[in-house]
């Protein structure tokens, strides 16, 4: 991808004297997104040592499609949008079981076996195999979901195409993400993990472990925990308040599953629910 990527940082340099229809530098831009549409390739990906590479070019390929697109009428079904990206389609060919109600946008990718109901998901996000989306799920712009996830009702995964360099919100494999969290700016929840429902998750927001008060971080949960929403005394000039973070109750054993009834019995113990 080293012709592609080139073309796509020499397009972006030189963008601002673009003309809408040079054919050259569109199609250029198209055989960018197709590689994020057929997961070929991804935002962000592992660089093997816990962390994630950012592929910027991929997302200066986002930015170029905003800019060089323009707006028109969609149809589909009984359906009218206006937009300037396109929704995907063959969705039963790809594997993908999406109910009436679920969109997607071209450039982003579901692997074989996600489910979605009444949901979104944005430009650039990739979502891995036999994942759930579930109802009124949104799943922001280059957010980066792992396989056999669960994205339960409500639950707002947040997008980010700038700064180009900027690392997008991951959720590993195997997390159970309860219902009404909010996971944005980049937070990250690692693999195996359940996030309790309503938790909010940011790249600022502690991460405190539950049996010895300890920071863990800042906005990012380890693999193989239950973790709930939870909040922190602070003093301030105009009194005592309680800020937001995220308290870790249970480590799991990696490759633990999270059984429904043993899940409810901990969470229940710190009054969330998934």
């Amino acid at each position: 991808m080293v012709d592609l990527r080139n073309r796509i940082e020499t397009l972006w340099e030189g963008r601002h004297d673009l003309s809408v229809d040079d054919v050259e530098a569109n199609e250029t831009i198209r055989e960018a997104i197709d590689l994020l549409d057929n997961g070929e390739a991804r935002v962000a990906e592992t660089d093997g040592q816990g962390g994630f590479l950012v592929n910027e070019w991929l997302k200066l390929a986002i930015l170029l499609l905003f800019q060089q697109s323009q707006m028109s009428t969609i149809e589909m079904g009984p359906f009218e949008f206006a937009d300037k990206i396109p929704l995907k389609s063959d969705y039963q060919a790809r594997g993908v079981r999406v109910v009436p109600g679920a969109s997607a946008r071209w450039g982003s990718y579901q692997g074989p076996g996600v489910i979605m109901m009444p949901s979104y998901v944005n430009i650039g996000a990739y979502v891995g195999d036999n994942t759930m989306i579930d109802t009124w799920a949104t799943v922001g712009s280059c957010a980066q979901v792992g396989r056999d996830v669960h994205l339960s009702g409500g639950v707002g995964i947040g997008g980010v195409l700038e700064p180009p360099n900027a690392v997008p919100v991951v959720i590993g494999d195997e997390c159970l993400i309860g219902s009404r969290c909010i996971v944005a700016e980049g937070a990250r929840v690692g693999d195996g993990s359940v996030l309790g429902a309503g938790a909010v998750l940011t790249g600022s927001i502690p991460v405190i472990e539950a049996s010895t008060g300890e920071e863990l971080s800042r906005g990012e949960v380890p693999p193989w925990c239950v973790a709930v929403p939870a909040t922190r005394p602070r003093e301030f000039e105009g009194g005592l308040f309680g800020l937001s973070c995220v308290l870790v109750v249970r480590r799991l054993e990696p490759g633990e599953r999270h059984d429904k009834s043993t899940l409810n019995d901990v969470l229940r113990t710190h009054g969330v629910t998934t």
